[in-house]
């Protein structure tokens, strides 16, 4: 009697073991198998979602911005020049980012729309346009204008520099969702300052009114001057971290982690006609780094 309750009791335990496993494999197969079903994590919160690997080769550019992506002073005196643009260049001797990246289809699927003067709330309207050439990368290049005022009081305040921006980056992410943006840090204005300034032909220019908050009375280092410059100097920096906060936020911008603040622009790199804008080979040096940022397969630290 012992051994057929034993038997009886061992044939039930099978049975419900049985019975357990097939549940267990309907549920997997419910799921798909043995992956983890999709939804909430073990904490509750959704999974983040995987950042877009950055496409090192993309295969159409428009470039937005202002007087320095269109070459302004490479050329000739007080004009633009876009043949020589860092982004969409075509003179052999800058090699712009277009022609590193694109070659021989560069003039063809390169576009500039920026615009000398132009200022972060004139960006919406440049992105507007942009958007028409379906581009897969876009370069952004803006913030001079916004501190090159008449006096340090008429600059942009941060809080208006980074509502423009952001307003910028929504109108482009309405229609170009999936684009990539290279955002480059706005130039270090005091040490184009101090480069220029001992150019007597570059400081006649500036009196005509190039960035007055930063080259009026070039050679004034007394303590107001030199806390004009300072201001000026500050409003920059803060620019720059609007533009690095504003990109970290969308998934396929990148920054250029100050790389173009950080140049330091020498006599050879500044244009002979205004000493303060990029020359032909500053144009050159800019698109270097931009190429060097595109192509890297991760950000810059």
């Amino acid at each position: 009697m012992r051994n057929r309750r034993h038997r009886s009791r061992a044939v039930a335990a099978l049975a419900a073991a049985a019975f357990l496993g097939t549940a267990s494999l309907t549920a997997c197969d419910a799921q798909g198998g043995n992956a983890s079903a999709p939804g909430p994590s073990a904490h509750g919160k959704p999974s983040p979602r995987p950042t877009p690997a950055w496409d090192t080769t993309p295969r159409s550019l428009v470039a937005i911005g202002d007087s320095i992506t269109r070459g302004f002073d490479a050329c000739s005196v007080l004009s633009d020049c876009p043949e020589a643009s860092w982004a969409t260049g075509t003179d052999a001797e800058v090699r712009s980012l277009a022609s590193r990246l694109l070659g021989k289809r560069a003039a063809s699927h390169s576009w500039n729309h920026a615009k000398t003067g132009a200022r972060v709330a004139d960006l919406a309207g440049q992105v507007e346009r942009a958007v028409v050439e379906r581009p897969e990368l876009v370069t952004v290049m803006v913030g001079a204008n916004d501190a090159c005022r008449s006096t340090p009081a008429a600059m942009t305040p941060v809080a208006r520099f980074r509502a423009d921006f952001q307003e910028a980056m929504r109108t482009l992410r309405r229609s170009l969702p999936k684009a990539q943006v290279y955002v480059s840090s706005v130039p270090d204005l005091k040490r184009l300052w101090s480069q220029g300034r001992t150019n007597a032909l570059g400081k006649q220019v500036w009196k005509l009114g190039i960035c007055s908050a930063m080259l009026a009375d070039p050679d004034d280092l007394g303590a107001e001057a030199s806390e004009r410059r300072e201001s000026v100097q500050d409003r920059v920096v803060a620019y720059n971290e609007v533009l690095e906060e504003v990109c970290e936020k969308d998934r396929r911008c990148r920054y250029d982690g100050g790389a173009v603040f950080d140049y330091r622009f020498d006599g050879d790199q500044l244009s002979h006609w205004d000493w303060f804008h990029p020359s032909k080979n500053g144009q050159a040096r800019l698109a270097e780094l931009a190429y060097r940022q595109v192509t890297a397969r991760k950000p810059p630290a």
